[in-house]
This record gives C-alpha cells, structure tokens and sequence, in this order.
C-alpha cells in the first residue's frame, strides 16, 4: 500500500461536535489541521441522535396535538402516518445541516476531512496515526497533538437469544419506512422514553421495560412518578422493576421472557427497540500502544483537562464517559485546544449542567438532587410546585408536571432545580443561572419574572419556601 505523510498541529479523530469543536479553535489559533473520519461527518448529535430524535418527535407531537388538543370550539384530527415521506423529511434537515455546520465550515476553516479509518502506531516512540483511506492507499498522520473524539454507540446488553432475534436500536428505528403494529421499548431512561413517545404518538402500541424500579431512574422520585403517569395516560404500558431473561423470534414479531418481583412473565410485540445506553467507541484504534488508558466501562481515562497518560494524546466528548451531551462534547474539544496549545490548563465545571430529556411534557434537571445533597451533608430544604399553580400551564390547558427546588435549609442557598413541563428545557436555563450565581431561594422569589411564562414557575416555586401554595396568586408579587 502507497503510504503518504501529513504533518500537522492537531490531528482529530472523529468529526462530531468534539472534534469540531477542538478543530475551529485550533484553527482559529492558526494551527494546522487534520480530521479523520471513517462514518458520516458529523458525527451522532446531527447524524442519528439530536438532531432526528428531535425532528421526528417534533413531528409526532404535531400529531398527537391534532388527536387529541384541549380547547374548546377547536375541532381538529390526527390522519394515518406516511413515515417513508417522514423519514425522508428527516433526512433532507440532516443533510442541510451537516452540509451548513460541518463540511462547509471544515473548509471554511481550511482543513482537510479524510475518510478512513485511523489506527495509533508508533514512530521513534513517538504517536503517530495510520490512516486506511476509504478510496484505497493510506496516510501516516503526524501531529503536534493528538485528540480523540470518536463518541459512543448503543450499548447492547447480553440477553440470551437476543441478537438472533433482531432488534432495533434509536438509531436504526428512526430509518423505519413502515411503522410496526407494536413496540417493546427495553430501558427507561432518556432515549428510551423519548423513543417510546414519539412511537407511540404515531400510532404505535408501545410498551417500556426498565430493570430499575422507576422510569427516569436518576431523576427525582416525583419527576419518575410524573413521567410514568404521562405514559400510562398517553396509552403506553409501563413494566418497572422488569429485567428481560430471554427473547426469541417467532410469525408474529418478538417474545421477551421477563422478571418482575420473582415472578416469569411473557411480553410480545411485533419490533424490539433497545435503549440501554451508550458505550465509547475505542475499537481498533490501538490505544495500548500509545500508552493510552481505557476504563472499565470502555471509556478512554482522562484527568480533568482531558489529558490521557501520554501528553500528546487528548481525548474528549462521550468516549471520555463524561455526560453524554453535545455541549458538553464542545466544551471538551476547545478546552483541549486551549490546554494543548495555550497551556491553559484548565478543567470544566460540571456542577450545574443542565440535562433535558424530550418527551412532552419534558424532564429538565441542574444541579443537585435532594438525595445527592444529602449524602454531600447539606440539611436539606424542598418544595414541589405542581403545574397546576403556574399560570402559563392553566392558559395551556396542560397542568401535567411540577418544579421541585433543593435548597440548603441553613442557608437558603439554591442546590438544584428540576422540572416537568412544556418548555422544561427553557425553565432549567434559567435555573442554571441562579445556581451558578449561589442564590437563595428568597433572592429568586424576589426577582422579576415575566408574566405568562414557564420560567415564572421557578420564581413561585421559590415562593412556596414561605408561603403556602394555596396562597400563590394567579399574578403572584
């Protein structure tokens, strides 16, 4: 094989939002650039996670609106789905968007994206990256740094008879161009509550399995509580508690051998989605041989500034293990940038990230939970606000939700904040604010809030630290 060099400042593996993110602010520093890619650029955010998930759920709620809207005098219905027409909606947004925010501004920026696959190796002891390109011939690839940015894919667990019975993953189930009569859902959390919804607002018979005793585990009990009802009201059967023992194939779709509280049990349904997490990919890439560490949970080891044990080589966004979040991802890719070309050194603060999962009504969280702040030693004070008392959801005709705020009963001060509603990612954003601030409840309680909005509800929810709900006016001050 023909092997050519190339020599840069920072080699990228990988072309999602890490990776992006490490290469503009490379360049933006001057240094050269060289990103490898062996899938579609891009990466998982635009390819096959935020962007589509969201897109189609968007489109499925547009759906369940028409089926089932709550105002009077308004009469409207909900037709049959063409997902072939769907899907390929879908797939148009991503082309333009991975063309618009990828591509393009690799040459805007002016480096090259060569398609292949990039192993590490070994030059005089120092990294270097073999490169088998996709149209044949190879590259050696030199760098000043190194990062790597190669994501995470669905983690299947080991369940017998499970891969020869086929399944789908969120990435596969959302390039169906017909919809199965029904769906079993295994995984509770967020990709597997968002998939459950967006099935089952299409008109899909959908079922949830979770191994854990409640949906949304690592949610606050009153959040996991809400979500379930919204599903079992929205016709979605919930099964908590549940671990899958088995599955097999059979003329009529698929049939899981479950176990809940001790007891065997039979689910059936025509198509299986699996959304049990999400694992780093760090397959064939050699990392041992560069002295690279990989984790237990087959994360690449970092230390607080993305640094892996050899200093040249970086590492960043979901195949780190660290939150499995797009802006997080960018965060990591500028932050190597600056490390490894500014000596910056520095580290992010994870302690009031935002998390929102995008079912409708939303699970939107940042900072503590009222578990978490008690092991941390805080005595702790809290107050639930049901949507009921925040006027944006009465004129909505929607109450489905609540706003719980943690706080330091000592001090007042604002520990986390978590929410269910329309527009819950909007609520957390302001949340976030307020506690990267350290204010107090009654600091929150007394600051302007614009009438008619979600976000109102974190101030009345402050308000309910000292007055009693029934007291909160519809116009509170």
């Amino acid at each position: 094989m023909n092997i050519d060099r190339l020599d840069v400042d920072l080699a990228v593996v990988g072309s999602g939002g890490a990776a992006f993110a490490a290469a503009i602010a490379a360049a933006r520093k001057g240094r050269t650039v060289a990103m490898i890619e062996r899938g579609t650029v891009g990466g998982t955010c635009v390819n096959t996670g935020c962007v589509p998930s969201k897109a189609l759920l968007a489109a499925a709620h547009a759906r369940h609106v028409a089926a089932a809207q709550p105002f009077p005098g308004i009469s409207t219905q909900a037709g049959q789905v063409d997902l072939r027409v769907l899907v390929a909606g879908k797939a148009a947004l991503i082309e333009r968007l991975q063309a618009q925010k990828y591509t393009a501004l690799a040459a805007e920026y002016g480096w090259d994206i060569l398609a292949g696959t990039a192993t590490f190796a070994t030059e005089h002891a120092a990294p270097v990256l073999r490169v088998e390109l996709e149209a044949g011939g190879g590259v050696t690839v030199t760098a000043a740094h190194y990062v790597v940015a190669t994501g995470a894919t669905p983690r299947i667990p080991t369940i017998d008879g499970l891969f020869d019975t086929g399944y789908l993953t969120s990435t596969t189930a959302m390039e169906l161009d017909r919809l199965p009569r029904s769906l079993i859902v295994i995984g509770g959390n967020s990709v597997g509550l968002e998939q459950a919804q967006l099935f089952a607002r299409l008109g899909v018979r959908v079922s949830i399995v979770e191994a854990m005793p409640r949906l949304a585990p690592f949610d606050e009990p009153e959040v996991s509580a809400t979500i379930e009802q919204i599903m079992r009201d929205e016709g979605i059967a919930v099964w908590t508690g549940t671990t899958v023992a088995a599955a097999r194939r059979g003329d009529n779709g698929r049939t899981l051998t479950t176990i809940q509280h001790g007891a065997t049990g039979e689910l059936r349904a025509e198509r299986l989605l699996m959304a049990t997490g999400r694992t780093p990919m760090t397959e064939g890439l050699n990392l041992a041989e560069v002295g690279v560490d990989v984790g237990p949970r087959g994360e690449i080891v970092v230390d607080d500034r993305m640094r892996t044990r050899n200093p040249r080589v970086w590492a960043a966004g979901d195949v780190t293990g660290h939150p499995q979040f797009v802006y997080v991802a960018a965060a990591h890719g500028a932050l190597v940038a600056d490390n490894a070309f500014d000596g910056a050194d520095r580290a992010l603060d994870y302690r009031h990230l935002p998390r929102v999962t995008f079912t409708s009504p939303a699970i939107a969280s940042a900072g503590l939970t009222e578990v978490d702040a008690v092991q941390q030693g805080h005595h702790c004070a809290c107050r639930t606000l049901p949507l009921e008392y925040v006027p944006r959801a009465l004129v909505d005709r929607d109450t489905r939700g609540l706003i719980k705020l943690v706080a330091d009963a000592d001090t007042g001060r604002l520990l986390g904040a978590h929410a269910v509603a329309d527009g819950a990612g909007e609520v957390i954003a302001a949340a976030v604010y307020a506690l990267a601030n350290d204010m107090t409840v009654q600091q929150i309680a007394d600051l302007w809030s614009p009438y008619l909005t979600m976000a109102e509800g974190i101030r009345l929810a402050a308000q309910a630290f000292t007055r009693d709900l029934s007291k909160l006016s519809c116009c509170a001050a």
